[in-house]
């Protein structure tokens, strides 16, 4: 296939990305006919994937626009994705804004957009190694450790099996931020059991390279360890403090929770 001018030379485009596959099911057209192929097979069993990653993607900005309205200038996004409307930097005009992610489409094409955008950087980094995330050139240039930051995890830990101490990366963060600072979380996962076509549209991600690991909101709650979690608490993506602009989640089932959590 003919390789796009915003796609790196040296990436398969036939091994699906987790990152395309997200902007596939978002909309957008950063993505490869294996992203497409890979989220049509999840969608086949359940269309709702779709609406429920949209509705996270709202989550980000309620909670985002929320730290903004409190004083908080500072975000790192980990796991960032590839860019689409919204992105934290147009939530938080005058802020600071860390992009990092491992996807080198995500990194190129977000360095495309940013390279005129003041106070951005985007970081090609693996977002399971807190200490060599932080001590990146642009993060020690940008953020200032000494101010409130907020570390955004929207749709990312759900990658990251038990073996590679999730809570341990959330803690890694969180460490590094003075009180005031607080951790943006989204994970998909519910508190019942699987449908037959949840199970099936979960297997293909079992399937693949970066299996999905779903956890229920007891767990998602253990991941912020010590962090006190504001109001709602750890409650279905859409029900975190709605916006009734939002669009209407697809049914009554979620298949994802959200909070916001602070350093005190």
């Amino acid at each position: 296939m003919e390789r796009p001018s915003w796609a790196p030379a040296d990436i398969d485009l036939d091994q699906p990305s987790v990152a395309r596959v997200y902007d596939y099911y978002l909309g957008g057209s950063h993505n490869f006919a294996a992203d497409r192929a890979f989220a049509e097979q999840v969608l086949k069993f359940m269309p709702a994937v779709a609406a429920l990653t949209r509705s996270n993607r709202a989550f980000l900005r309620r909670a985002v626009s929320m730290l903004s309205a409190q004083g908080v200038r500072q975000f790192i996004d980990l796991g960032s994705g590839i860019p689409t409307v919204g992105n934290i930097h147009e939530l938080v005009p005058g802020g600071k804004v860390v992009y990092v992610d491992n996807d080198p489409v995500a990194v190129a094409h977000s360095r495309a957009i940013l390279a005129e955008v003041p106070d951005t950087a985007v970081v090609a980094a693996d977002l399971r190694a807190p200490a060599d995330v932080l001590a990146t050139p642009e993060v020690q240039r940008l953020i200032d450790f000494t101010q409130p930051v907020a570390f955004v995890l929207a749709a990312v830990l759900h990658f990251v099996p038990d073996e590679e101490r999730p809570a341990d990366i959330v803690s890694g963060y969180a460490a590094a931020g003075i009180p005031g600072s607080h951790v943006v979380l989204s994970h998909a996962g519910l508190d019942r059991p699987l449908t037959p076509a949840e199970d099936a549209a979960w297997e293909v991600y079992r399937k693949s390279p970066t299996p999905l690991i779903l956890r229920g909101s007891d767990e998602v709650r253990k991941l912020l360890g010590d962090l006190t979690i504001v109001d709602p608490g750890v409650v279905a993506t859409y029900d975190w403090r709605p916006d009734p602009d939002d669009e209407t989640p697809p049914d009554g089932n979620a298949i994802g929770c959200a909070a916001v959590a602070r350093k005190d």
